[in-house]
């Protein structure tokens, strides 16, 4: 009769087996993450796999000292733990203390230490940018003679512009004499005066990126007189070309974009001001033309002949006027006196004769009003409507006036 065990029994003699095997007490695993998840309490908890295999791992919030970076899946990591088994679910897994990326732990160093110390020199610094040029008739390419990438910023280029002119220096972008390579292209490209310079090459590990992360080629794009644009791997790709260069592009496709203006659109927009031109041409010489006629009509009334004629115009105006201010006042006399004369008139000692009346007068013409102007023997002249009287005085009665 065989021997009968329980789940537990198994699983704790397995896990006496791997407590036992000293090599998996502290075993360094090499594979690529995923599933990887960051739980609330602080443990990660993640699959390491490669093409043949997969084991579960997990770092507990104790150990997260062991590790430097965020993980994501995709990453190639290097894994240092314990081979365990979890009882109660009956599996084994890796206990990680540290994690490292793959091949790239001390690059990422070196990375992180060249760009502090750029970064603190200011070749980063955005006032030593250079303004990439917006109309380019020549276009110098650093990269690999062949691969996508060349072939990428070659067709887009001509698309954007038939009539650029590209001159390629064929460099080495991977490897020991990569970065000496580059250095040389911006160098001999300086000399052609080319209008702006494209760096980069296609998408890579950091390893094949690595102669961007080169201080030789940092001090090559900061101190080139030309513009640069940095294009080195893909998107999400960064080194350190790109933050010395005077502009970023995620791609060697963009780059060409970013250098390169489209000449149809130029062509278009040269079209929009050429009309914009001519409709302002053509209101600017309306207004000249309706400027001009005001000034001729303000000429010809400032002209000395006009002028002239305008004082003609205002003497036969003050002429009329006078003449009839004349009249009127003619009239007004001519009225006041006739209304004086008939007063005149009405005063008369003639006209008073008419009707009934006579003048007495003495010697000498003067009026005798009173007896005492006259005495017997004086002599008078009367003066009645149809002619003079001579008379003697022959008496001087005086008394009251009254007819008696």
């Amino acid at each position: 009769m065989h021997n009968i065990y329980t789940v537990a029994q198994v699983n704790a003699y397995i896990k006496n087996m791997f407590t036992q095997d000293f090599l998996l007490h502290a075993i360094t695993v090499r594979g690529e993450v995923s599933n990887c998840k960051y739980h609330s309490s602080g443990h990660v908890y993640f699959t390491l796999k490669d093409s043949a295999g997969a084991i579960a791992c997990v770092m507990f919030a104790g150990s997260r000292k062991g590790l430097s970076f965020r993980m994501e899946d995709g990453q190639q990591v290097q894994v240092t733990g314990t081979v365990d088994v979890y009882e109660r679910d009956g599996r084994y897994q890796l206990y990680a203390r540290q994690i490292e990326r793959d091949g790239e732990g001390q690059l990422y160093e070196r990375f992180a230490e060249l760009k502090r110390k750029l970064e603190e020199l200011g070749m980063f610094s955005p006032e030593y940018k250079q303004e990439i040029p917006k109309y380019i008739r020549t276009l110098g390419i650093v990269t690999a003679p062949t691969g996508a990438a060349v072939r990428d910023i070659i067709n887009i280029s001509t698309r954007r512009n038939p009539y650029i002119q590209i001159i390629l220096y064929p460099a080495i972008v991977q490897g020991d004499q990569a970065a000496a390579s580059i250095v040389r292209g911006i160098e001999i490209l300086t000399k052609r005066a080319v209008d702006v310079i494209i760096v980069g090459r296609g998408g890579g590990s950091i390893e094949d990126l690595w102669a961007f992360n080169e201080e030789e080629v940092a001090e090559a794009i900061f101190n080139c007189p030309i513009p640069i644009i940095s294009a080195v791997g893909h998107e999400t790709d960064t080194t350190i070309a790109d933050y010395v260069a005077d502009m970023r592009a995620p791609t060697p496709s963009a780059a060409a974009e970013l250098a390169v203006y489209e000449y149809d659109r130029f062509v278009e927009k040269g079209k929009d001001f050429a009309e914009a031109l001519q409709q302002s041409m053509e209101h600017r010489l309306t207004r000249k033309k309706q400027k001009t006629a005001l000034l001729e009509r303000e000429l010809a009334l400032l002209s000395p002949a006009a002028r002239v004629r305008d004082r003609q115009m205002r003497a036969m105006g003050y002429e009329d006027r006078l003449s009839n201010r004349m009249e009127q006042i003619i009239d007004t006399y001519r009225h006041r006196l006739a209304i004086d004369i008939e007063r005149i008139r009405g005063r008369s000692p003639l006209d008073r004769l008419n009707t009934g009346y006579s003048y007495v007068e003495d010697e000498q013409g003067r009026n005798v009003r009173s007896i005492d102007k006259v005495s017997a023997g004086d002599q008078i002249r009367i003066r009645v409507s149809d002619g003079m009287i001579h008379a003697d005085v022959t008496t001087v009665i005086p008394g009251s006036s009254e007819m008696s």
